[in-house]
């Protein structure tokens, strides 16, 4: 599952070309006839978009295909120049994926880069790719098919991560641990429960991304600028062609899911990074020598300029930042968003300054915390020392009430042999229930991962340009 983001690299200012687009005082914007703006405008306003626009590279290919073909089927295009159009979008990105597409000096965005390839080797052919389409519509669906690569990507680096920790919780499932409420030692646990703990948050938050899924996988193609076309096209066969689950049908709602759209997977994004940072907030403090729980793998920590001894949870505690960085872009993007009427805004251009980087930071957090639970050492002798004895009074409680004696009298009673420094712990947990130290249920664990595996599964983006170019 999943792919590789092209490089974001800019290349030299391209001096000419055959159809007079970088002319000397004429913009070279394909949606403009007027005058070439101030530069210092045009840099504002464009801002780093033709950097991150590398990324929606392959998918702008996969959805201009899907619509040549629309058109085709619709008698808007000949079969002959929907032929050329799908062979060199196939070229096209055959370029992107040897990292060989650029987004030339003077070209605003990614859309505009490919209908200049295409133009400069069909003519008017090329420009014919843009009959029935706005730019509005043809970037969002690039972002819808971005984010779903992206949210199965992350649910891939996820159920990874999920099949270590049940791995680590079937490992050390009978390794006692001292168990916190309030940070104080309260009842015992185990690294069994701890280890699949986290393993069913992650996927509690799989599961509650289904929605999100769910709602990134609808077809905003046609839409146009808003307002639909005038041209009898087929956007249930754009639909079907790109392997969307539904339509986004009302043309204006089409586009309210701009921002929208990034607002939901910035909820993605943060629900796990939640789930992280609590994990690594626990390693921070499990591998300090007041605590002495576990050790990191010496290539997961680093010193001390001047304390020979030191071993610092940097890993861990960069995961902590990192995922709190994440945790605020929901609201980010809601700050970013807020006050927007109906329709197009410029302001939708910026969420992806904001969203981007954070799907990359999140899948670096996920691979190497992967990295480091792996060598992870576990003390396997910690509840042997006397000073976590009384983390057994509520066993001694259960075993009286067992035997017979009320609950409130045998919680007295325990507690008078604590005062009076009498108590003495039981042998042996008896745990039965399921989730417990005795029966953590793994298996349904086991089987969740490999249903919401299932579930998040999308064709790529690979698998997709080659389905159309062949229909």
């Amino acid at each position: 599952m999943g792919r590789s983001l092209p490089s974001l690299t800019k290349t030299e200012k391209t001096t000419s070309h055959n159809l007079n687009l970088m002319t000397n005082n004429k913009s070279n914007k394909l949606w403009s006839s007027a005058d070439a703006v101030d530069k210092q405008v045009e840099t504002f306003t464009i801002g780093n978009d033709a950097d991150f626009d590398l990324h929606l590279a392959p998918f702008d290919v996969a959805g201009s295909m899907a619509h040549t073909i629309m058109l085709g089927e619709s008698d808007l295009l000949s079969s002959d120049d929907v032929e050329k159009l799908l062979r060199e979008l196939t070229a096209i990105f055959e370029k992107i994926q040897a990292e060989e597409f650029e987004i030339e000096e003077g070209i605003e965005d990614v859309h505009s880069q490919v209908e200049i390839l295409l133009t400069r080797k069909l003519g008017d052919t090329g420009k014919r790719i843009h009959t029935a389409r706005s730019r509005n519509d043809q970037v969002l669906v690039d972002l819808k098919l971005f984010l779903r690569n992206e949210i199965e990507d992350i649910a891939s680096h996820v159920i990874k991560l999920v099949n270590l920790l049940g791995s680590k919780a079937e490992e050390f499932k009978k390794i006692g641990l001292p168990g916190y409420t309030h940070m104080q030692a309260a009842m015992p646990s185990t690294f069994g429960i701890w280890f699949s703990a986290y393993a069913e948050a992650l996927l509690d938050d799989l599961e509650l991304g289904t929605g999100i899924r769910q709602y990134i996988n609808k077809n905003p193609l046609g839409s146009a600028a808003g307002y639909g076309s005038s041209f009898p096209i087929n956007r249930t066969r754009t639909t079907e062609l790109l392997e969307f689950d539904d339509l986004h049908v009302n043309v204006v709602n089409a586009q309210f899911s701009r921002g929208k759209t990034e607002r939901q997977m910035a909820w993605f994004l943060a629900t796990i990074a939640q789930t992280m940072n609590k994990l690594a907030s626990d390693v921070c403090q499990y591998v300090s020598q007041n605590f002495g729980f576990m050790k990191l793998d010496p290539l997961f920590t680093t010193g001390s300029s001047i304390m020979p001894h030191k071993k610092n949870p940097d890993v861990f505690e960069l995961i902590r930042g990192r995922t709190n960085v994440i945790q605020a872009l929901p609201q980010e993007l809601t700050l970013l968003l807020t006050n927007l009427p109906s329709g197009y805004h410029r302001e939708f251009q910026l969420t992806k300054e904001h969203l981007f980087p954070a799907i990359e930071s999140l899948k670096e957090t996920l691979t190497i915390a992967h990295l480091a639970l792996q060598k992870l050492t576990i003390r396997e002798d910690l509840l042997d020392e006397e000073r976590y004895d009384t983390l057994f009074t509520v066993e001694r409680v259960h075993e009286l009430v067992r035997e017979g004696v009320p609950f409130r009298d045998a919680y007295k009673k325990v507690a008078e042999e604590v005062g009076e420094g009498t108590f003495k712990r039981p042998e042996n947990l008896k745990h039965s229930h399921e989730g417990s130290a005795g029966n953590l249920q793994l298996d349904k664990l086991q089987a969740r991962a490999e249903k919401l595996e299932q579930d998040y599964g999308f064709i790529s983006v690979k698998e997709l340009v080659i389905k159309l170019s062949g229909v």
